[in-house]
């Protein structure tokens, strides 16, 4: 009998971890490919429209080859084989490669080391991406009603509109009561795009021929005038590539495998090549080559249902994965502090930024209303992607050499390749700067100020703050003086520093001549990981006479919470009164003027970021009816 229990019981546990697994493989469809999934909405449309006059079936076996590569090349060889192995404790993304490649410390002058700048403007152009992949995968949608009935054709820009402006009013209710759907309904987009595109290959089989890559080789070098604008093109077919390695600590990088090459690849591959299909059989009709793979009628309107639910997927995890990348940029110290709200108790990466989601907002329909279509809008999208590739890239470089101490020729001999591609990719999309591709590096640039300005006003504004430090025997003498009267209850002092002695202590204890009987100096540091265990998440010594240092370490894709930090503390054995705390920071007020390293520009710029950044009581989540700010001028 016990032989038979064990058994169930080890069938039961394998069957609750298959169980898992699919909701995890699911879920990656849902979340991770829903950018590159709807990529043949347009993607191949534009190589189309891209190749030269002549052999037109040798020009589409061409560029379906090119096609087939890139996603080779990009997709399986550099991020599922090579780049989502440099994770940070299982997290990936821009900032867990700044973090595992050790950047240079901020140094003295008027900036930070090239190659956080580098990482960061990689960042900066994500942005981009939040903004231009909304509009460009709805518009391309929206563009089927096109091909149901030509008299929507005036239409397509409004209706994009519509459907953004109810995607992102949406998103302050969160994403827990659909995000179920987005697996299913992904799953069900790549089977009916894989199946239709199969039925166009049955009719022209020799379409096959494009796995050879000499078909895309021959097509550049017999047409090399042309070579440029097919292989900005191509560049489509690989956009939300850096979402495989960004959402990787959400599903695994074997679940993110497993979803691609059993499900997504196969349907994008086979819809490809099935309009490739359709384009040799009917060279007149690529203008909208995808939805005329199904017939005229409810068939095609179904269709373009679908890919409207597709788009809002897509557009759906662009911007979740916005609001992730804007809080790991507050908690690493690289943007203002933003209102921060948690849609989902159960989930704490489900949030929404009011701000950032405005912003996204006008901007993709800011893009929608002036490039109209998603042809004209192909020419901003490329640049982003390539950008943000290559400085992938250059960062995943770095840590080879730096943190896994690879050979140089090692490195070199792997990082060549990819950087080859994407150099040429990207010099294919530098020509359509002026048709839209100033766009994105605006957003980067735009975005690269702020993020720069900010880190080099608060090291500026640390410095300054903690240039004379008070040694903690100091604090423990001046807790004792006979100047000094101790009252009860706590008092919390925030301290940007684990080291030394607050100014806001200082400030309260020589205008006021008290001090409460039991002081907390509470200091929250980001370290350059996604998240702390919490046996090490707080560390709590006493300094003497009722002082007491508590030290707070977060990951910086977590979001610190001092109400239930100092529970916390009281449970570390401090004589806490939570209930009649009070709560210090400072307030700073920022002055111009001085004689900081900074440019003028830029301290009249962190000023202004400065008074609009969310108040220090806010982002931390303090009791609001236990809070005193002390007002700190500070001349930079």
């Amino acid at each position: 009998m016990p032989n038979i229990l064990r058994f169930h019981m080890e069938a039961n546990v394998q069957k609750i971890t298959a169980s898992a697994r699919l909701g995890l493989t699911l879920g990656a469809l849902g979340v991770v490919f829903g950018d590159i999934g709807t990529s043949p909405l347009y993607a191949l449309r534009e190589c189309l429209h891209a190749l030269p006059e002549g052999d037109r079936a040798a020009g589409i076996l061409g560029a379906l080859s090119l096609v087939f590569w890139a996603l080779i090349l990009v997709v399986c060889a550099k991020y599922l084989t090579f780049v989502m192995k440099a994770d940070n404790r299982g997290e990936g993304g821009i900032f867990a490669l700044l973090a595992l490649s050790h950047v240079e410390r901020q140094k003295e002058g008027r900036g930070l080391g090239f190659f956080t700048i580098l990482v960061l403007f990689g960042a900066a152009l994500l942005y981009g991406d939040g903004v231009i992949t909304p509009a460009i995968s709805v518009l391309g949608a929206a563009e089927g009603f096109k091909s149901f009935d030509p008299r929507f054709a005036p239409y397509i820009p409004a209706i994009a509109c519509a459907i953004l402006s109810a995607l992102f009013l949406f998103q302050a209710k969160g994403t827990k009561t659909i995000g179920g759907i987005f697996g299913p309904v992904m799953l069900i987009w790549f089977i009916v795009i894989g199946l239709i595109g199969l039925w166009h290959i049955f009719e022209e089989p020799a379409v096959l021929a494009a796995l050879n890559p000499l078909h895309g080789f021959n097509l550049l070098v017999t047409h090399p005038l042309h070579g440029s604008a097919i292989l900005g093109a191509v560049v489509l077919a690989v956009t939300g590539a850096e979402a495989l390695y960004a959402d990787m600590g959400h599903f695994g990088r074997k679940h993110i495998a497993t979803a691609w090459y059993a499900v997504a690849f196969p349907g994008l591959v086979l819809n490809y090549f099935g309009q490739g299909a359709h384009a040799i059989d009917h060279p007149e009709s690529i203008d909208n080559i995808f939805f005329a793979l199904v017939p005229d009628g409810l068939p095609r309107l179904l269709l373009i249902g679908l890919s409207i639910a597709a788009a809002v997927i897509a557009s759906q995890a662009l911007i979740s994965g916005t609001y992730s990348l804007t809080r790991q940029a507050i908690q690493l110290g690289y943007f203002p502090r933003l209102k921060i709200l948690y849609t989902n108790r159960e989930q704490a990466g489900q949030i929404y930024l009011p701000l950032v989601n405005a912003a996204l907002a006008f901007g993709s329909l800011y893009v929608v209303l002036t490039f109209r279509s998603s042809d004209n809008l192909a020419a901003a999208y490329g640049v982003a992607v390539t950008g943000t590739m290559l400085v992938t890239t250059l960062a995943y470089w770095k840590v080879t050499r730096v943190r896994w101490q690879w050979p140089l020729w090692k490195v070199a001999a792997l990082c060549s390749v990819f950087l080859a591609a994407e150099t040429v990719l990207l010099g294919a999309n530098v020509h359509k700067f002026y048709d839209g591709g100033w766009l994105p590096i605006l957003i980067g640039v735009g975005l690269l100020t702020v993020m720069h300005t900010w880190k080099i006003g608060k090291a500026e504004i640390f410095r300054r703050i903690y240039a004379n430090e008070i040694t903690e025997s100091e604090l423990k003498a001046i807790a004792c003086s006979e100047r000094i009267t101790r009252v009860r209850g706590t008092a919390v002092f925030m301290a940007g520093n684990p080291r030394g002695t607050p100014l806001v202590l200082l400030h309260h204890v020589k205008a006021n001549k008290v001090l409460h009987e039991t002081v907390v100096l509470l200091s929250i540091i980001t370290e350059d990981v996604p998240s702390v265990a919490e046996p090490e998440r707080l560390v709590v010594a006493e300094i003497g006479n009722g002082v007491w240092r508590a030290i707070a370490h977060y990951g910086y894709m977590e979001s610190p919470d001092v109400t239930v930090l100092m529970e916390r503390v009281r449970e570390s054995g401090v004589p806490v009164k939570l209930n009649e705390a009070t709560y210090y920071f400072n307030r700073e007020m920022i002055i111009t003027g001085g004689d900081s390293k900074m440019w003028e520009w830029q301290k009249r710029f962190y000023s202004l970021l400065s008074r609009n950044a969310r108040p220090v009581r806010d982002y931390y989540r303090l009791p609001p009816m236990q809070i005193i700010e002390v007002g700190l001028p500070i001349q930079l």
